[in-house]
């Protein structure tokens, strides 16, 4: 199997944040790998994973990157594979530092991103993006988004018979 979706990490401290990323895509069935790797401490096995991800089949990069975070933006100088970047929370700024690093990247290297420790929607942006050309995985994900809709549906009816003495409805 080959995988559509590479998960990647600058350390495995960041699973507990990453592994929602992975339990989506599992969920969903779309194959994917989850790696550890350093923009500081590997950079060359970061460039090389980088440059020769697309022709292994990835469809989709998503990088998580605490405090200076530059994986994301690093792999995506060297790849033309669209870069989810997870800034992730764990410094004394509070993810923020993470955030500005990936989202101010220059002209030219984009890298989308997400939520502080928000892997899980990194995860779905990916779906999003490969629905585009697999008509298969779009109708999995149109279910997963009818799920979610049924699921408010049924909190707001059980909300309606909870009782307070000055609720009006």
């Amino acid at each position: 199997m080959t995988p559509l979706v590479s998960i990647i990490m600058g350390s495995t401290s960041d699973l507990p944040v990453m592994e929602k990323a992975a339990t989506f895509l599992n969920d969903m069935q779309v194959p994917f790998e989850i790696n550890a790797l350093s923009a500081h401490r590997t950079p060359q096995a970061v460039e090389e994973f980088a440059k020769n991800a697309k022709n292994r089949g990835v469809k989709v990069i998503i990088a998580g990157a605490g405090m200076a975070a530059a994986l994301p933006g690093v792999i995506a100088a060297s790849t033309t594979l669209p870069v989810i970047g997870v800034p992730i929370k764990g410094s004394c700024l509070d993810g923020m530092d993470a955030v500005m690093s990936i989202l101010q990247m220059p002209p030219g290297i984009p890298v989308a991103t997400v939520a502080i420790n928000g892997a899980m929607n990194a995860a779905i942006l990916a779906v999003e993006m490969m629905s585009l050309a697999d008509s298969q995985l779009a109708e999995k994900f149109a279910a997963y988004k009818e799920g979610l809709k049924n699921k408010i549906e049924k909190a707001n009816k059980d909300l309606a018979e909870v009782k307070y003495e000055y609720k009006c409805n």
